[in-house]
């Protein structure tokens, strides 16, 4: 059986004034309630807004916490049901508030309806380097034609079938041959791509390949390798090469980890400590208070 879903790529607005100069304005309402089961092997996370509506589904306060604060998801620490936990926020912007105002209004809300309380620290943290490799970038240009409104795009599965291609700025995952998982994002900039790998290495990825544009880009990574990173990603590195900082991966690691997918983009994951700036959780309540 196939199994798939997508990830919806979570931009960032931007921060606007701190909370600590003043009060920004509220939203006239908002709603968040508990999101429904998702159907067996597929999950969809929608984080769409526009300069009246803010309208969130199925999202994580981590996702919330990391478009409030303009910071990426792995910037997110507190307790571990902020990552598992999925909510439904609706939210009307007031008429004239401009949508860099819209973070501080969601720290504000955050506050109110969880009664969740932040601070922020900076910490020296191992990052994987996104470098280009010795023999030169081996990207796909996407094909920027066709607006918006145009017919998606199909694109063939691993099976031999056919699906709408991802929009700009999502990846999609599905079973692919052999045991292992195929990965497809398309109009992602390099940038979006490392964002995404963060989403499934033990640390943080930081794009150092001065590439600019739009690519489609497509990783085949084994079952049992994704699976191994998202452990590492929740209890911190582990023995396998891969996680290790005084272990690197190999040039002739397997086939299937993810370390030799990025190679065969021509790219590079090269382990490295930098300055990461966090938002730590506090506390919050699991269930938010009435609407």
């Amino acid at each position: 059986m196939k199994s798939m879903f997508t990830l919806a790529g979570l931009g960032v607005l931007g921060c606007g004034a701190a909370l600590a100069q003043g009060n920004p304005p509220a939203f006239e309402v908002a709603s968040i309630k508990a999101a429904a089961p998702q159907q067996q092997g597929r999950m969809m996370v929608r984080m769409g807004s526009d300069p009246g509506r803010v309208d969130y589904a199925n999202v994580s306060l981590k996702d919330v916490l990391a478009r409030a604060y303009n910071v990426k998801r792995y910037q997110v620490q507190g307790p571990s049901w902020l990552d598992s936990e999925r909510y439904d926020i609706t939210a009307k912007v007031p008429d004239g508030v401009p949508k860099e105002q819209i973070p501080v209004m969601l720290q504000a809300l955050l506050a109110d309806r969880f009664k969740m309380t932040t601070h922020k620290e900076t910490k020296e943290q191992p990052v994987y380097g996104l470098v280009v490799g010795k023999s030169g970038p081996k990207l796909t240009k996407s094909d920027e034609s066709g607006g918006e409104g145009a017919a998606p795009k199909m694109m063939t599965t691993p099976d031999g079938g056919k699906v709408a291609a991802p929009r700009g700025g999502v990846m999609m995952m599905m079973n692919g041959p052999g045991g292992n998982a195929r990965m497809q994002a398309n109009k992602v900039t390099l940038g979006q791509f490392s964002d995404m790998l963060s989403n499934m290495l033990d640390r943080p990825v930081v794009d150092q390949t001065a590439l600019e544009g739009n690519y489609d880009i497509a990783l085949d990574v084994s079952m049992e390798d994704l699976a191994g990173m998202k452990r590492m990603a929740v209890g911190g590195p582990g023995p396998m090469a891969a996680g290790n900082p005084d272990h690197p991966a190999p040039e002739a690691a397997p086939s299937a980890s993810i370390f030799t997918a990025v190679q065969a983009l021509g790219l590079k994951l090269e382990p490295k400590k930098a300055p990461v700036d966090f938002i730590i959780v506090d506390r919050a309540d699991k269930v938010p208070t009435e609407n």
